[in-house]
Formats: C-alpha cells, structure tokens, sequence
C-alpha cells in the first residue's frame, strides 16, 4: 500500500512538473516574434499563407542533419547574441521559427529569421561564414506536426504536403523548408514543427 502511494504521489508530481514545463515552453514560444503572414486557407493541420519579405541570417554546414543543426545554431546564436561579430554591439531578439532545408546531399542550410524591426542596413555585419539575406513575399502551403523531428517524421509529413497539394492542382516551387518553433529541450509531444514548401500564387 506505501508502495502505491508513493507511486501515485510520483506520478502526481511528474504530471505536475509537465504542466509546469508545458506552461514555460508556451510562454518561450509566445514570447518570441514570428514572421508576418496572411492564411489563405486553413483545413485542420493544413495551411497556405502568404508572407510578407523577411530578412534571415543563413549559414551551410555540411553532414547528418542533426549535427549539422547543432553547428548552424550554435554559430547563428553566437551572432545575434553578438559573442561573434566583427563589430560586436547589442544582441538581437530571437525569433520563431527557425528554418532547415537541405540544399544538396548532405548540405544544410539553417536560417534565423531577423525581428522585422531591422533593415539590411540596420543589422549588425556578420561574420564571414553567415549571409544576410532578403527573402521577397511568398505564399508558403504549412503542414504542422509535433515530435522530434526525426527524418523519417519529415519523409513522412513531406510527402503528405506534396499530395495534398497535388490534390488541389497547385504548382510547387523550391525545396521543402522545416519549420521548428521551440527549444531542444522542450518534450517532443509539445513540439510545434511545420514542413513548408512554396507554391505559385493564383
């Protein structure tokens, strides 16, 4: 009987200590600045936005995609929390998402996006390594998901998007992008994720 309880009261206080991470996690989400879309159509984890211009600080590495995402932010934090800049100078905020796609075999390219507060002439110069660049408006079709991320869920959410595209008759453009809205560490079930690949404006 001391046993079960004792059990049950370490049960209640992992749940507890879920709800408490569950409420963090939403509110560090909830505190960073997205990029600004419109949704044109939405059908349950399905959406087609358009986007306005952004600007993001990219960087390429090279090999597994999770090695190679450890590299990229490492390198894109150390930039905009200015522990690496030719000129130094005051951090910049985070944003959500950040952004993944793979450009050839196994070549990563990971994007953070700027606050929209900032120009190309207004941010801080980069190290040699990150380029800054202005992404023109585009209409993006999202399929959003949970869990890690792992390649056989970004195999799998990719293909659904595709069909579901192909379904409505419209015309794909680019590589797919993914989408990861929250820190490593939050538990996969919590995770927001998002396959996103660019489509022509009808």
């Amino acid at each position: 009987m001391a046993w079960t309880k004792r059990l049950g009261i370490g049960a209640g206080v992992a749940l507890g200590a879920a709800a408490i991470a569950g409420t963090a996690y939403a509110q560090y989400r909830d505190g960073n600045e997205e990029p600004s879309y419109r949704v044109v159509l939405s059908d349950g984890d399905f959406e087609l936005r358009d986007y306005a211009p952004m600007i993001v600080a990219e960087i390429m590495h090279e090999g597994d995609r999770r090695e190679a995402s450890s590299r990229s932010f490492r390198r894109l934090a150390a930039y905009i929390f200015a522990k690496d800049r030719p000129a130094g100078g005051e951090k910049i905020a985070m944003t959500s998402p950040v952004l993944q796609e793979e450009t050839s075999g196994d070549r990563w390219r990971m994007r953070f996006v700027m606050p929209s507060s900032y120009t190309m002439a207004s941010l801080p110069p980069p190290p040699s390594d990150i380029k800054l660049t202005e992404l023109p408006a585009r209409r993006l079709a999202a399929l959003r998901f949970s869990g890690n991320g792992s390649p056989e869920d970004l195999a799998r959410m990719e293909a659904r998007l595709v069909a579901k595209l192909a379904a409505q008759g419209l015309t794909l453009r680019g590589d797919p992008e993914y989408a990861f809205y929250d820190a490593p560490m939050v538990p996969g079930p919590l995770r927001r994720n998002e396959v996103l690949l660019e489509v022509e404006a009808q």
